[in-house]
């Protein structure tokens, strides 16, 4: 079979391999999608400390099951399914308390195991233990599947910000995930939702599908000053930073409402993590400042009924279907921001 091989920062292969067979406990899918996001940019550039080359990637996994392990159950051959990205132990003090998002023996799918960029790949007995294979309902394509992953990640995010009913909401960032946010944050209640971007060509993109109550471009006004405009001075009740940038970050601080919401749900760069952050902002202002890890397989399950039931659409967001030979090209689109979502088709 043909998989998409991490070797070395700047190094993934297209080879072939031996079609893996499931051990005890474990699952074998055909995968018949499996999306790209810019964590895969991001390993593919600089590598990743939890990835020992040489590894499949590839973690927004949907597919059939092909083949069942010695003594699992409730599944069958032709199983329409979908595999969570971030594996928690389950049996941990985070995990027993419920926070299986901050797991500290987390293991993931095209990270510690191999992953979905690949005609056929083995889901580990420890994604079974926690509930962490679900069903794709009727009606939802696997490439729509796929896009449960980061729809949970941005479900675990709005459930720590608290997004709800009457919020005007900001989303800094136009890409995929920002996507998903607008979408989710209409569900979930929100009264209006802005979204803003630097790049032009990514927001109007985006825009065009999500149809925020305004587009934002940074290129054009000050961020800041607009929110302001849009709210009477009062500011934004949610902020969430959908983007790798320390100075969104910083920005979402002025732009905020008094006990308004800050959502730090892109990460920064490891070798410059550090922002300017006026705490007298949070104290008088009684602001909230939350991060966002990933997601649990509870937030997977609930991402593939978001979109099961139409109150997240995602088919129009998933704008180029690629081959796996072409896993490349793909990375390159989602690294050009030129793309909503790139899913990969083996």
């Amino acid at each position: 079979m043909k998989v998409a091989r991490f070797h070395a920062p700047g190094d993934i292969r297209v080879e072939d391999a031996p079609e893996p067979s499931p051990g005890p406990g474990e699952v074998k899918i055909r995968v018949r999608n499996c999306s790209t996001c810019g964590t895969d940019v991001k390993i593919y550039k600089f590598g990743h400390h939890h990835i020992r080359p040489p590894r499949v990637m590839g973690h927004e996994i949907a597919g059939e099951i092909a083949e069942l392990g010695a003594g699992v159950t409730g599944w069958a051959v032709g199983d329409r399914v979908q595999v969570i990205a971030a594996i928690p132990c389950g049996h941990c003090e985070e995990c027993l308390r419920g926070r299986q998002t901050v797991c500290p023996n987390q293991e993931s799918m095209g990270y510690h195991y191999d992953g979905g960029f690949a005609e056929y790949t083995i889901v580990p007995g420890k994604v079974l233990a926690v509930d962490g294979l679900n069903r794709i309902p009727d009606g939802v394509g696997f490439a729509e599947a796929s896009v449960a992953e980061p729809l949970a990640c941005v479900l675990n995010g709005q459930e720590l910000a608290r997004v709800g009913d009457g919020d005007d909401v900001v989303i800094l960032g136009a890409g995929p995930i920002g996507c998903l946010h607008v979408r989710l944050a209409r569900s979930r209640g929100a009264g209006r939702v802005f979204l803003a971007d630097l790049n032009p060509g990514r927001l109007a993109m985006a825009a065009e599908r999500v149809q925020p109550d305004a587009a934002i471009s940074g290129q054009d006004v000050d961020v800041v000053d607009e929110v302001l405009k849009l709210t009477g001075g009062r500011g934004a009740d949610v902020v969430i930073t959908a983007a790798a940038s320390g100075a969104a970050q910083q920005q979402a601080l002025q732009m905020v409402a008094r006990q308004g919401r800050i959502s730090f749900f892109g990460g920064l760069p490891k070798d410059d993590p550090v922002i300017a952050l006026d705490s007298n902002l949070v104290h008088y202002r009684e602001l909230t400042i939350v991060g966002a890890n990933g997601s649990s397989p509870r937030h997977n399950a609930r991402a593939l009924e978001l979109i099961a039931t139409g109150a997240v659409p995602v088919a129009d967001l998933i704008t180029h279907r690629i081959p796996l030979a072409e896993v490349m090209q793909g990375i390159d689109i989602v690294a050009r921001g030129t793309a909503i979502k790139v899913t990969v088709e083996p």
